[in-house]
């Protein structure tokens, strides 16, 4: 072993271009903000019902059988680990394509009816192309940025919380005569729209060994801001006084601007290497007792293991961590993958689930504007998603440590409280709730891509994180189910269809205890 002067910088001859970092992280973002191809379902599921004349039970099941695809999320966890990651991009978005495809053929009356049983089938597909992008998007943020994989994964997924919203901006423009036909445009989109997407970002998002830039503050920082300022719009275009001004095609065309502006970043990073004609490396603090064969294999990485625990130096400000890397096997024997699993379970699960069911909720409460619901919880879901990251990064960078379980409990009592504001019926205490259940939830989806890297490494991360999420079918089922007997039960007339407060009264008082139980435990 050698010792390592604080000030060791590599040749620039180990390193590829710093652009390459920044055009992963972009394509990522591409990815990610039309990969929530299931957090539309509630905005024609009302439509969906009625075309194939199904109960309240069966619709619930197809929202079930949309999160059952994670069942077998794994599958992209393990293929990624033998497979190019552009051919993975490929496997998911194919995926989606027969799922939602075959689906708009038959709204469309371009195929024979199908028995329900294979549409349910169709949706367990398309719910299971997701997890393939998302893969991906994960593993070159964690990658790709090895001392910032917290504000890279957190900027990349805080995207997917806009795709409600964007394919709402896309339906509003093309799809605007009539609730069916509105039905018909998010599946067509769902099912070509990622596939578009991943041919063009595919070449992008790869893994390209980087080493440790000293200059990705300034591209975080810029890319913040950017990030912040698509939320923004998201969130304002959402405004009935702003829709009411605005057409919808200048909506959409604000969007695609601010989707395409991060690229911005990476063309700059370029005309800098041109100029320089080298990369900076980021120069540590401390003095570091490695081999100089790991420095080198690692292109820059001064890390190393030891009898399967990785010494990681995690940035400016950070003291060394040791994490343990732990495979499947080991990781659901442990008791804290179980805590972990059932504070999900009862938190983002159950959220997800309420999003899921927000087309039948605001029916019932007679509520029209399905679609508005639905962009306002995706728009805020998408802060959600992004603010723990940054205060992850920047308190990171003091003597404190941000506990993430502790943040995903600070998640549920505002969680608990918007279910027990549902049993209002008044239109101000449902969009107050549906908002702050889209902040929870997606702040909870956000926290626990780090704390799963926390708590069982990021060798792994792929299948872990998979084996994690499929509690969100098991509750979708269970949770899901419940909600649907409970609202046949209100229900009347030969559809057991249900209006008033009292549809789903029982269920919000349930889901609410169950939130608040996490926080007393």
């Amino acid at each position: 072993a050698q010792i390592i002067p604080a000030n060791f910088v590599l040749a620039p001859a180990f390193l590829p271009p710093m652009s390459l970092q920044w055009l992963s992280l972009v394509g990522a973002i591409w990815l990610q903000s039309i990969n929530g191809t299931n957090s539309d379902f509630p905005a024609y599921s009302s439509q969906l019902k009625k075309l194939l004349a199904m109960s309240q039970l069966q619709l619930n099941n197809l929202a079930f059988a949309s999160d059952a695809g994670k069942l077998v999320g794994w599958f992209s966890g393990v293929a990624a680990v033998y497979l190019p990651l552009w051919l993975v991009l490929m496997i998911g978005s194919t995926l989606g394509l027969i799922g939602y495809g075959v689906q708009y053929l038959l709204l469309t009356n371009q195929i024979p009816t199908l028995p329900y049983s294979l549409v349910f089938l169709l949706t367990v597909l398309a719910g299971n192309s997701i997890c393939w992008i998302n893969t991906v998007c994960y593993i070159i943020a964690i990658q790709n940025f090895p001392l910032d994989r917290q504000i890279a994964v957190g900027l990349s997924t805080s995207y997917q919380g806009l795709s409600a919203k964007i394919y709402s901006d896309i339906v509003d423009l093309f799809f605007p005569s009539s609730p069916t036909e509105r039905a018909k445009g998010y599946l067509l989109l769902n099912s070509v729209l990622p596939l578009v997407v991943c041919v063009v970002a595919a070449p992008l998002v790869r893994d390209v060994h980087v080493g440790r830039s000293r200059k990705l503050i300034g591209g975080f920082v810029v890319i913040f801001v950017m990030t912040l300022v698509t939320g923004s719009w998201a969130v304002i275009s959402c405004l009935g006084s702003v829709i009411s001004r605005l057409s919808p095609r200048i909506i959409l065309i604000v969007m695609c601007v601010f989707l395409v502006i991060p690229v911005l970043i990476p063309l700059a990073e370029k005309i800098c290497e041109r100029q320089r004609q080298k990369c900076c490396i980021r120069k540590e603090k401390r003095v570091h007792n490695v081999n100089i064969e790991e420095v080198e294999e690692d292109h820059g990485e001064t890390m190393g293991v030891e009898n399967g625990v990785k010494r990681e130096s995690v940035g400016e400000g950070c003291e060394v961590g040791i994490r343990e890397e732990i495979g499947v096997k080991e990781m659901i024997k442990k008791v804290d993958f179980w805590l972990y699993f059932f504070v999900y379970f009862f938190g983002a699960t159950l959220g997800l689930v309420y999003l899921n069911n927000l087309g039948q909720i605001a029916e019932s409460r007679g509520h029209s504007r399905t679609s508005a619901l639905v962009s306002l919880s995706s728009s805020l879901g998408f802060f959600g998603r992004l603010v723990p990251f940054l205060l992850d990064y920047y308190i990171s960078r003091t003597k404190y440590v941000l506990s993430r379980p502790a943040s995903i409990a600070m998640m549920m009592a505002p969680l608990s409280a918007s279910f027990f504001l549902l049993l209002n019926p008044t239109s101000l205490s449902l969009h107050i709730s549906t908002a702050t259940i889209g902040i929870c939830t997606g702040a909870i989806t956000s926290i626990s891509v780090s704390t799963t890297t926390e708590l069982f490494g990021a060798k792994n991360f792929g299948v872990n994180h998979n084996i994690l999420v499929m509690n969100i079918p098991l509750g979708s089922f269970l949770f899901g189910d419940l909600a649907a007997l409970l609202y046949r039960r209100e229900g009347s007339g030969a559809d057991g269809k249900c209006m008033g407060t009292k549809c789903y009264q029982t269920t919000f008082i349930i889901w609410g205890s169950l939130c608040f139980s996490v926080l007393d435990d």
